[in-house]
């Protein structure tokens, strides 16, 4: 059984920056590409990043590229997702899940899925 749980979000004014993280349970996650998510209130789930197994291929969407920083660390079974220059638009719902191949953006293609953490945005 794997577990994904976020922490991190929070209330930060426009511009400003928050660092997510999810730790995941289970010895089979060094093995798994991963993947963050957010979902607005009234708007479908939306792909926001993805890092490979190791960590050396790392990809966005168009909104967050930039801005936004995924990694992980692999010894402490944890994906992190960097947030910077934070506008309204990115209040949200933040969700990281474990991918079922390289290079998912459709939730579809994830597996397992955290709670979820709120990041809401003041302008």
């Amino acid at each position: 059984q794997v577990q994904l749980v976020e922490s991190g979000g929070g209330l930060v004014q426009a511009g400003g920056s928050l660092t997510l993280s999810c730790a995941a349970s289970g010895r089979a996650f060094s093995s798994y590409a991963m993947g963050w998510f957010r979902q607005a209130p009234g708007k479908e789930r939306e792909f926001a990043a993805g890092i490979s197994v190791s960590g050396s291929i790392t990809y966005y969407s168009d909104s967050v590229k930039g801005r936004f920083t995924i990694s992980r660390d692999n010894a402490k079974n944890t994906v992190y997702l960097q947030m910077n220059s934070l506008t309204p638009e990115d209040t949200a719902v933040y969700y990281c899940a474990r991918a079922t191949m390289h290079r998912a953006r459709s939730p579809s293609n994830y597996d397992y899925w955290g709670q979820g953490t709120q990041v809401t945005v003041s302008s």
